[in-house]
């Protein structure tokens, strides 16, 4: 079996306009984006004001519905991560964005931590959490087994060097720490009805693309184990609708909302969400 396939040619539909191609990787199931940017001009592909996760701006609709179920999404994240029985509730956040997620577990007494490395992003969230937010240096200069849960809410997929940055996390959680893994999953009803113009494919920013198989068979080269898979319902509508966009030109929001409803409603039986949560153990 050759270890690699192609999958798909798509393009930039956000900054670039640029094309790139899908590749499958056959060892552990993730697609691979062709070419990868290298680590200098990979910033350039974030530099554009509907980059909505580096800003708090609500200038229209679409951002105005994006802060709402944001906000929604915090109550459920902070409930995920109080579930688990830590003494010390360490947390780091990699990927933090304007820190909304670690200001709300600061809150309720967590000692946070965040990575962010878009400046802009990171001068917003150090604001909200007395400068617990580091440039990505920092992840190599923390002492192994500080943290008790480390979240990557969308990250993961915009990592270089994968396999590089999985055995960090490992090297970073305690002993019986625990890894959060959200990512876009390629084997959902959305992304197979909307095909190259599938917006969690959001190429180059997106240098992999996940299924259930690819991110189990990650994590468990580091003797670490996923425990549960739980769905991100409203991925599902927001995709959609930027999926009409750059399939049509514009949005349509009805027919956005039928097909997030869909891909939910057909994920209750195969379980293939648009966007999935991965809870990992370390073993």
């Amino acid at each position: 079996m050759k270890k690699k396939t192609p999958y798909l040619t798509l393009k930039d539909h956000s900054v670039s306009g640029e094309k790139f191609e899908l590749i499958k990787n056959n060892k552990y199931g993730f697609l691979e984006t062709t070419p990868q940017p290298s680590l200098e001009k990979l910033p350039d592909y974030y530099k554009s004001e509907d980059y909505i996760s580096h800003t708090d701006t609500q200038r229209n609709l679409f951002e105005k519905v994006y802060h709402f179920i944001r906000r929604i999404s915090l109550k459920k994240k902070l409930k995920l991560i109080n579930s688990f029985s830590y003494k010390e509730k360490n947390l780091l956040d990699i990927g933090c964005g304007t820190g909304d997620f670690l200001q709300t577990a600061k809150q309720n007494n967590w000692k946070v931590y965040g990575i962010e490395p878009n400046k802009q992003a990171r001068n917003i969230a150090n604001k909200k959490t007395n400068d617990a937010v580091f440039k990505i240096e920092q992840l190599l200069k923390f002492d192994p087994a500080s943290f008790d849960v480390i979240t990557l809410w969308h990250v993961l997929e915009h990592l270089p060097n994968l396999e590089d940055h999985i055995t960090i996390f490992k090297k970073l959680l305690k002993p019986n720490g625990t890894l959060i893994i959200a990512v876009p999953n390629y084997k959902s009803y959305d992304a197979k009805y909307y095909k190259e113009f599938w917006a969690a494919y959001d190429v180059p920013r997106h240098l992999w693309h996940f299924n259930k198989k690819s991110i189990s068979k990650l994590v468990s080269k580091v003797t670490m184990e996923v425990i549960k898979i739980k769905p991100m319902l409203f991925d599902a509508f927001y995709v959609s609708l930027l999926s009409e966009k750059y399939k049509h030109g514009k949005m349509n929001p009805i027919k956005g909302f039928w097909i997030g409803l869909l891909s939910n409603l057909k994920a209750i039986k195969s379980k293939e969400g648009s966007s999935l949560i991965y809870i990992i153990k370390n073993n």
